[in-house]
C-alpha cells in the first residue's frame, strides 16, 4: 500500500455513482421515480414535484428525510418504491473486485439508499463478497449523510477508529463531516455531484484525493503492494 495509507484499515465506500461510473443513468431512474412519488403523494404537477423534490434533498440530505419530517412518509414503503428499478445496464466489474479484494483492511458501503437496493447493485457489479457490511440509512436512524450522525452511527456500530478510515463519495459535500471526524476524504469528481456549490470555486478543502475512475485509483495506490 501506498506509504501515505498505510494507516488506513477500514475502507467505506458510497454506492451510487461510486462503485459504477455516474454516466449509467442508474441514478437517473431513481430520480424520476422520486418524483413521480413525490407528486403522487402531494397531488403535484411534475414541475412542482421536482422542486419539493430538490428542495428536499438539499435541505434534509435525502428526499426521503424532508417527506418523513413533514408529511410522515413510511420510509419502507417509499424505498421500496423508489428502488424499483431495472438494473440490467450495470455490468460485473472484475477489475474492481479485485482491487477492492486487495485492499488491507475491512471493506463496508455506507449509502442513503437501503440494504437490499444496495446488495442488488453489488451482486450485479460482482463485488458483494468483498464488503463486511451495508451501513445504509435505516441503519443511520434515517438520519441521511450529510448529517453527522450517519458518520457517527456507522463508526459505532462497527468500531472504526475514523482516524484510520478512508471514505470514498462522489458528492463532495457528503466528505466535509467525514474529514471532520478525522477520515482520509476520496472524492470520485464524475460529474454526478448534486449540490448547489459543486464547481471549482467550492471550498473542497476537505477533500485529500480526487479521482474521475474509483478502480484505476484504488489500483493506482496499490501499484507497489
Amino acid at each position: 500500500m501506498r506509504p501515505d495509507l498505510a494507516h488506513i484499515d477500514a475502507w467505506l465506500f458510497d454506492l451510487d455513482n461510486t462503485l459504477y461510473p455516474g454516466g449509467t443513468g442508474l441514478f437517473a431512474q431513481m430520480n424520476q421515480r422520486i418524483g413521480a412519488y413525490v407528486a403522487r403523494l402531494l397531488n403535484l404537477d411534475p414541475d412542482a414535484a421536482h422542486r419539493v423534490q430538490k428542495d428536499y434533498f438539499f435541505s434534509h440530505g435525502t428526499t426521503l428525510a424532508g417527506l418523513m419530517a413533514d408529511h410522515g412518509v413510511d420510509p419502507y414503503h417509499y424505498l421500496a418504491d423508489v428502488h424499483d428499478i431495472e438494473i440490467d445496464i450495470l455490468e460485473q466489474n472484475a477489475p474492481l473486485a479485485a482491487a477492492i479484494a486487495k485492499l488491507p483492511g475491512r471493506k463496508l458501503v455506507f449509502t442513503n439508499a437501503d440494504a437490499p437496493y444496495a446488495e442488488r447493485v453489488l451482486d450485479r457489479l460482482g463485488i458483494r463478497a468483498h464488503f463486511e457490511a451495508i451501513h445504509d440509512v435505516h441503519a443511520s436512524s434515517y438520519h441521511p449523510k450529510p448529517h453527522p450522525h450517519a458518520y457517527a452511527s456507522l463508526c459505532k456500530a462497527y468500531r472504526i477508529d475514523p482516524t484510520r478510515a478512508l471514505f470514498v463519495e462522489d458528492m463532495a459535500r457528503n466528505l466535509a463531516p467525514a474529514k471532520a471526524l478525522g477520515m482520509t476524504t476520496v472524492w470520485v469528481n464524475n460529474g454526478s455531484e448534486q449540490a448547489p456549490s459543486d464547481t471549482d470555486d467550492a471550498d473542497h478543502g476537505f477533500i485529500d484525493h480526487i479521482t474521475h475512475d474509483i478502480c484505476h485509483w484504488l489500483e493506482t495506490i496499490q501499484e507497489h503492494s
